[in-house]
């Protein structure tokens, strides 16, 4: 069936207020689909933040509910890629760790804080998400955009689009110190700011909304080592 992230966003959130009822304190989007400028959204990112503990019978109700999003919504539905996490956690500095799926932490957890502090969220469900989520220190976000950076790295091949995008924005918030920037924003100031990768970062967008040919494809895989270098001599200076 399709659906509309938006539509998809309800149906999430009636699902979520179904299973877990008064436990569920807040639910909160980020990433792509909280910025209007966005590249195409390949997934919808989330935060569920729980009053308490899951259950074993939540845990595997909530299974089935994600289950039923990928087989009714595709392709959106099978792309709701986030955490269930604790109140008391999400108060903290720490990365939190997720109360599903093999209790997977949100090693992104500065960034993700301030794009949601700084409004580029959708509420769900809950309070205003200032009221949960700590302000990071640059410290908490540089190692957070080390691990994104680590991530493009051990990724290069596989995902080349998303990587030289990810590799515009993450040269830009070392340079600019500003991290609250969607991957479409980069793309755009790499593009001014850095001419000689125009042509590849284009390619990048072009496959990132599903329209490259192979030959785009080729050309990516062969120069997105390079600019992976080029982004660590940039980021280093900028360190």
């Amino acid at each position: 069936m399709d659906i509309t992230p938006k539509q998809l966003e309800q149906v999430f959130a009636n699902g979520l207020k179904r299973i877990l009822g008064e436990k569920l304190h807040g639910a909160y989007i980020y990433g792509a689909a909280a910025f209007p400028d966005a590249v195409p959204t390949g997934d919808i990112d989330y935060h569920v933040i729980l009053k308490s503990g899951l259950t074993d019978s939540e845990r595997s109700e909530l299974e089935m509910f994600h289950e039923s999003l990928a087989e009714q919504y595709p392709p959106l539905g099978g792309e709701m890629d986030g955490y269930y996490i604790l109140l008391a956690d999400a108060r903290r500095e720490a990365p939190p760790r997720s109360q599903m799926w093999r209790r997977a932490t949100d090693d992104s957890w500065a960034l993700h804080r301030e794009h949601i502090r700084a409004g580029r969220r959708i509420v769900l469900h809950g309070p205003e998400p200032r009221e949960i989520y700590p302000r990071a220190s640059w410290p908490e976000i540089e190692s957070a955009l080390y691990g994104e950076l680590d991530y493009v790295e051990k990724h290069l091949h596989e995902y080349p689009d998303y990587c030289i995008l990810n590799l515009c924005r993450l040269i830009y918030s070392f340079e600019t110190k500003d991290v609250v920037v969607s991957k479409a924003r980069a793309s755009d100031w790499a593009c001014d700011a850095l001419p000689e990768w125009k042509h590849l970062i284009e390619l990048a967008r072009i496959s990132y909304a599903g329209q490259a040919t192979a030959q785009d494809r080729q050309f990516m895989l062969a120069e997105v080592g390079a600019l992976l270098e080029f982004a660590y001599t940039r980021i280093e200076r900028a360190s």
